[in-house]
């Protein structure tokens, strides 16, 4: 094991191997984590309804089938057909199978392939800026989790807690072990990125009525302020904004949407903290020098 460490510490090109093919299988899995975790939350809300409203519900004569991350096994959503492992190949199989199911022609989405590219080609990116460090583990760590937020979040207006609470705790403690920043800026960095979000969401809604945004945007900000600092913070904000704006406003003129339909803020601010994590010196230098 330590040679294949210090074999990563020495070349970079088995390292940025190595994170890139493992990358690509996570993008599968991520992909089963997008499609599968907003039902099993649905599936504990209506449990739970259940429990509160048992006696005003008809009862369940039959036993619901188990459905997590594991089961059923992945199959095709039109004809049902169980996957076989050759064509569970992260990126190749789609290709090989050219977008279609292999039993009944239907189409197979081109997201499936897109997540599992853009998780590779993320987290190879993060792997030669960081290098082979404790450092690059986890911000590779975080940008596996972003993917699926940012997915998740255009899918259902959803940044799990399932996802977010897990990764916020992960910088935490990493703070302690020296990997990241000091924890007492961990913490700080947290309750500022949290506490800005949730005082911008309570005085839209008293000045409005109206819900801005959901907590998980409070909780999201909450980890890049235990990963950059309370000091990212403003920058994250501004630059997910800006990207906020030019992409609603591309989908208001390209695509017809109404004004009010709800736009989620978890991408932008996903986007943002990423660029701000990989680039954040450079962004406030540039930011300063278009001010002075």
């Amino acid at each position: 094991m330590q040679d294949i460490i210090n074999l990563m510490q020495t070349q970079l090109w088995y390292w940025l191997l190595t994170v890139g093919l493992v990358s690509l299988c996570i993008g599968s899995f991520l992909n089963v984590v997008i499609l599968r975790l907003p039902k099993m939350m649905k599936q504990s809300w209506q449990s739970e309804c259940r429990v509160l409203l048992a006696d005003e519900l008809p009862k369940q004569t039959t036993e619901a089938p188990i459905f997590n991350l594991v089961k059923p096994n992945s199959h095709c959503p039109s004809c049902k057909t169980p996957i076989k492992a050759w064509q569970n190949i992260p990126l190749i199989s789609w290709l090989l199978l050219k977008g279609k199911c292999n039993h009944c022609d239907a189409s197979i989405s081109v997201r499936y392939p897109l997540v599992e590219l853009t998780t590779a080609l993320l987290s190879t990116w993060v792997a030669w800026h960081f290098g082979a460090t404790l450092e690059a583990t986890l911000y590779i760590l975080i940008t596996w989790v972003l993917v699926a937020l940012t997915v998740i979040d255009i899918d259902e207006m959803l940044l799990p807690d399932q996802l977010t609470l897990p990764t916020l705790w992960l910088v935490l403690v990493a703070s302690c072990f020296d990997v990241g920043i000091e924890p007492n800026d961990a913490i700080i960095g947290a309750a500022i990125g949290y506490l800005s979000l949730w005082s911008v969401y309570w005085l839209f809604k008293l000045l409005t009525g109206k819900e801005g945004m959901g907590y998980g945007d409070f909780k999201l900000l909450a980890i890049f302020g235990a990963l950059m600092g309370w000091q990212a913070i403003l920058t994250i904000v501004l630059l997910s904004s800006l990207v906020g704006a030019i992409i609603g406003s591309i989908q208001l003129s390209v695509q017809g949407r109404d004004k009010a339909t709800p736009i989620p803020f978890g991408p932008y601010l996903a986007i943002a903290g990423w660029i701000t994590l990989m680039y954040g010196e450079q962004l406030q230098l540039w930011y300063v020098n278009l001010i002075t």
